[in-house]
């Protein structure tokens, strides 16, 4: 990496904890607006779901969307050019920021509605119009400056394979999100609105963070010394069939309004049948090195290697009920919670691998083996408890009474869900703790220590 690159790729990934620092900041005042006597600190009506909003918006959109940044500064190709970076990182960190004081600013409704809750304010609009921005001025400047002379066989190709396909994706969302926007009905207001507006959008966007999870597989495999037994541009090929559910994206809309109910059951088959083109194979592969090469794992290598495998398991898991949804029940947030911590597991791994090529200490020690532990197994809970609810009729987004909670099976497993969530919650403040402390410590070295970024 230049030192423009390694500037930049130290800025978004500052960016993305950030974004998760200020998930877990909401998560606490989500559990604080719920205690008694709390009304007179949250005056807001509804404040619950405004905390939920920002939290999820957060911990999933721009966590992940600075992940990609990270990828595409990562990327090969050309010197990126300092001024467009700074400016798409300058007007990311400021959507993200005022999707936060939008919580506490201005009058308007939370809606939960999928993918993009939204609070219907102006403040908040603003800021996820910065973000989206930001994203899509860093993902041009790759698009315009890659060459397929770039796509090569060895490790520098794997990430601009990776990061071309991402950046795609991501593209392909934002020209659907803007497509829809400009067909929406004028009668059309509230959850509604918004769910037809980010369906299309928000499921192509699934695919993108796939490519980032399987970039995250690939690297940690190979920073525990484990080597695939297939040829690097087997697994470029492999990678690069992930384009495939994205381009399928223009068939939907040739057949379907985008606001109709055709279309919105045509992204949930591609969700539920096109993410594992390329995680299936690459999953096995990962999985049939990992039990081909079973040594003991240094104190270094210790926590990449467990944020690869509960990401494995949690991303199967999710992959597998997926399949096994039927009807409108917890089955279904046990899916994406799988899947989407997965994606989120194997990115902490990918973040803690990438400090010492960053110029950072390295992660090692008793906290930053357990964090991979503690997240992992709390989520392994909480999608236990909220798959087993789901089979016994649990329906989505009810709480208190209107659960239904009357056996004791029901209980147990709702029960079996909120300890998983309080561990996983645990997790993610000890990898926002563990990311903080090496950053404020700031960089031990002024070139990148690329040891564990060696070649598949």
């Amino acid at each position: 990496m230049s030192q423009t690159q390694q500037w930049e790729a130290r800025r978004w990934l500052q960016l993305g904890v950030l974004a998760l620092a200020i998930a877990g900041l909401f998560a606490l005042l989500l559990v604080l607006s719920r205690a008694p006597g709390m009304e007179r600190f949250f005056p807001w009506i509804d404040f619950f779901h405004t905390a939920l909003v920002v939290h999820v918006d957060q911990s999933v959109l721009i966590w992940s969307l600075a992940l990609a940044g990270v990828i595409w500064s990562l990327a090969g190709v050309r010197e990126p050019r300092p001024g467009i970076t700074r400016v798409a990182l300058g007007l990311t960190l400021a959507g993200t920021l005022a999707i936060a004081v939008a919580a506490f600013s201005g009058e308007g409704a939370p809606l939960m509605n999928n993918y993009v809750p939204v609070l219907q304010r102006p403040l908040f609009f603003i800021g996820l119009g910065l973000v989206g921005v930001g994203v899509v001025l860093r993902l041009g400047l790759l698009l315009l400056t890659i060459r397929p002379a770039d796509l090569t066989a060895d490790q520098s190709g794997l990430v601009n394979v990776v990061a071309l396909t991402v950046a795609v994706a991501c593209a392909m969302a934002a020209a659907v999100l803007l497509y829809t926007w400009l067909h929406m009905p004028a009668g059309l207001d509230g959850v509604a609105y918004y769910e037809y507006l980010f369906w299309g959008a928000g499921h192509v966007l699934q695919f993108a963070y796939t490519q980032m999870l399987l970039l995250a597989w690939l690297l940690l495999l190979s920073a525990g010394g484990v080597r695939l037994a297939v040829s690097p541009r087997l697994i470029n090929g492999l990678l690069l069939l992930g384009l495939l559910p994205v381009l399928w994206t223009f068939v939907i809309y040739l057949n379907h309004a985008p606001v109709s109910a055709g279309m919105r059951i045509a992204f949930t088959r591609l969700m539920q049948y096109g993410g594992g083109i390329p995680a299936i194979p690459v999953g096995l592969l990962v999985l049939y090195a990992l039990f081909k090469n079973r040594r003991v794992a240094s104190a270094a290598e210790r926590p990449l290697r467990l944020a690869l495998w509960f990401s494995l398991l949690l991303f199967a898991a999710g992959g597998v009920l997926a399949m096994l949804i039927r009807g409108v029940n917890t089955v279904i947030p046990a899916h994406y919670h799988g899947s989407i911590v997965g994606v989120t597991l194997a990115l902490m791994g990918f973040a803690y691998l990438l400090l010492p090529a960053l110029g950072y200490a390295r992660v090692e020690g008793r906290l930053a083996t357990a964090q991979p532990i503690v997240y992992g197994v709390g989520q392994i809970l909480h999608i236990a408890g909220l798959a087993f609810s789901g089979f016994l009729g649990i329906q989505r987004k009810t709480a208190g009474a209107a659960q239904g909670l009357e056996s004791i099976q029901a209980k147990l497993a709702m029960g079996v869900m909120g300890i998983g969530g309080l561990l996983a919650v645990i997790g993610g403040i000890l990898f926002v703790w563990i990311m903080l402390r090496a950053f404020w410590r700031g960089p031990v070295a002024h070139t990148a220590d690329r040891a564990g970024l060696e070649p598949l």
